[in-house]
């Protein structure tokens, strides 16, 4: 993992104090990390390749990371969601591409389907728009999401380096394994109504059904023969990658992002 030099602050946000770092000028870029990650572990290969042409505003959720719990507040998609779509209003962004990874792509998905407007282009990474999208063998990586599971774990160092009360980290991870339990269930016609053009990335060995990620290709306008009419969205599987390598195969996504973008 490389590490960023980082440019953070801090907005108010529904009651959060909203971490999140700026670099690059351009037309603005969302990154939204997933899991367990931070801006660090989620994108630290990435930004600075990204914000050589980008404004790449990059975020931490409520819990991870620099941005403090709200101890009584449950971690949810549609949560995460309102907090990134008044962040987006506090600093001004009309619209914005947004990328993002594992529980970041989730929360894209849900801005994607409340807030279309500020939408432009998706790149969703290792996503599920349903719990039968998961891969059946998920529980035994879930599992490991204990104070000894992840001891040792650039996730835990990012964690107790990062955050305002690092003693919460058992209680954060208990708080993500109740969020992972949470049944999933987005229809498949609010997908369908989103029109902005999406690339669809995932692992050869990915933490989601591969049958999924076509479902969901399908359901954003993919699957046409290209010669006949090319679909404004577009799918990849990175070869030899499982779900927590996936944002460090930077030759292979900066091989695709840039022209999709």
């Amino acid at each position: 993992m490389s590490t960023i030099e980082t440019s953070g602050s801090y907005a108010k946000v529904n009651g959060l104090e909203m971490y999140y770092e700026v670099h690059g000028q351009g037309k603005p870029l969302l990154l939204l990390p997933g899991a367990v990650s931070g801006v660090n572990t989620a994108f630290g290969n990435l930004i600075p390749l990204l914000a050589t042409d980008r404004q790449v505003i990059a975020l931490e959720f409520q819990g991870y990371g620099h941005t403090a719990d709200i101890p009584e507040r449950p971690l949810s998609y549609e949560q995460f969601a309102d907090d990134v779509i008044d962040l987006l209003h506090m600093l001004n962004i009309r619209e914005a591409d947004i990328f993002g990874y594992s529980t970041g792509a989730g929360v894209a998905l849900q801005i994607a389907m409340r807030q279309p407007a500020l939408v432009s282009k998706l790149i969703l990474a290792s996503v599920t728009f349903n719990s039968s999208g998961r891969h059946p063998e998920l529980i035994g990586l879930e599992a490991l999401l204990t104070t000894e599971g992840m001891k040792g774990t650039p996730y835990e160092a990012e964690y107790l380096n990062t955050a305002p009360r690092p003693q919460d980290w058992p209680r954060h991870l208990e708080k993500v394994t109740a969020f992972n339990k949470r049944m999933q269930e987005w229809s498949a016609d609010d997908i369908r109504k989103i029109k902005a053009p999406a690339l669809i990335i995932a692992g050869d060995a990915d933490i989601v059904r591969l049958e999924h990620v076509v479902e969901l290709y399908k359901l954003l306008g993919g699957g046409s023969m290209g010669e006949l009419s090319m679909p404004d969205s577009q799918l990849a599987i990175l070869p030899g990658t499982m779900h927590t390598t996936l944002t460090k195969k930077t030759n292979l996504l900066m091989a695709m992002i840039p022209g999709f973008l």
